[in-house]
């Protein structure tokens, strides 16, 4: 055993005793006599030799040897440095990716959630399938005649004694609650009580001017039946109140396919605010990122936008090169299949984190920083 443990070097490259193999001079290897240790005694718990060590002259290695072992010292505790340890107490915990570094896989995915058992539904989750479609009502789904609002407007304004509203602040309160728009564009009052009553009559009066009438858009229905086949939800978005819009719902005969509607009651502000569609997404129990609004105005784009939300514009009241800034937009909602839908709510980087070039700079930083700390080696220094 001692034999074993004297062979064996503290560097752990050469044998300190041993057989050690030297050149002669036609360069071939030629072991030397192997130095042995002389016989020992165990006496109780000490270690006595029978005879001293036998003097003999070991041969020193050359320079080079040295050198070359010193460098391959120093690149493995660079190495040992720079590799990630093992904790010594083993405890090893679930890997959440909270800590994780920045582009590597699996990538962190807002859509996941981690208290679902069932992996099936955290893995659909995460697809790009897993979305909802929030509508507006009109001029989305169904026809609108932009120019009853301002009729309805320009009689309110005439009962109350007010002066008529010119037409680019009438286009400034489109998509707005009447309260809204009241008190804070037209300034006709600030008593609440009196804004209140003015915005229920200025929707009597559009309600009298529409007649009730109301049909579907060419395509909306077809597209609505394509979302209830995929099983997509389904929420509905207006600034009328509540029971204008359960009427009109019932009227074209299409109850029980929104799985949410949010109507002027359920909100504080209307467009350009995104209350409406943040309301929306939390009674979905989507992600604002999932969600896809379909609109036709840009106050519906700049909502959506804010909200973090896709918006796919529809070309009814405003031509197309004036919605430029939706993520899609069409003329009529046939035009659009689940697969485009898909496309919108598909990964992106902003969603999960820094992407790939990131990656490359920092990875270039960390070779760089290694190149400099490990050094050149001269030979001069040894």
């Amino acid at each position: 055993m001692v034999e074993s443990i004297a062979a064996t070097s503290l560097l752990g490259h050469r044998p300190v005793y041993g057989s050690y193999c030297c050149k002669n001079v036609p360069n071939k290897r030629k072991p030397s006599d192997p130095i042995r240790l002389p016989f020992t005694e165990f006496l109780g718990g000490k270690v006595s030799f029978s005879a001293s060590l036998p003097r003999r002259r070991v041969e020193r290695p050359v320079m080079p040897i040295i050198k070359a072992q010193a460098m391959e010292l120093t690149k493995e505790v660079f190495s040992y440095i720079d590799e990630e340890q093992i904790p010594r107490d083993f405890g090893y915990g679930v890997d959440t990716g909270v800590d994780r570094k920045p582009g590597l896989w699996p990538p962190e995915n807002k859509a996941d959630n981690p208290l679902l058992n069932n992996p099936l539904l955290r893995q659909e989750r995460m697809g790009c399938g897993w979305l909802g479609a929030i509508f507006e009502w009109e001029g989305v789904l169904i026809e609108d005649n932009p120019d009853i609002e301002k009729h309805a407007w320009l009689a309110l304004s005439q009962e109350e004694g007010k002066s008529p509203p010119p037409a680019f602040m009438l286009r400034r309160i489109e998509g707005m609650k009447n309260e809204q728009a009241i008190s804070e564009v037209l300034c006709w009052s600030r008593d609440q009580n009196q804004v209140k009553r003015m915005a229920c009559r200025k929707e009597e009066i559009y309600q009298a001017l529409q007649g009730g009438i109301y049909r579907f858009r060419p395509g909306s229905q077809e597209f609505v039946n394509v979302l209830m086949h995929y099983k997509v939800p389904i929420a509905l978005v207006s600034t009328r109140p509540r029971k204008y819009l359960e009427r009109a719902i019932g009227e074209i005969g299409i109850e029980g396919v929104f799985n949410v509607i949010v109507a002027a009651e359920d909100v504080y502000r209307g467009k350009p605010d995104p209350e409406m569609f943040m309301y929306a997404a939390q009674l979905l129990q989507f992600i604002p990122e999932r969600c896809i609004v379909f609109g036709n105005s840009n106050l519906t784009v700049e909502a959506a936008h804010d909200a973090r939300m896709k918006c796919v514009a529809v070309a009814s009241k405003h031509p197309v090169y004036e919605l430029g800034a939706a993520d899609l937009v069409v003329r009529h909602l046939d035009e659009l299949s689940v697969v485009d839908l898909k496309n919108l709510a598909d990964i992106e980087s902003a969603e999960f984190g820094s992407g790939e070039p990131e990656l490359e700079m920092e990875l270039e930083e960390e070779d760089d920083q290694r190149s400099s700390s490990v050094g050149v080696f001269d030979d001069g220094f040894w």
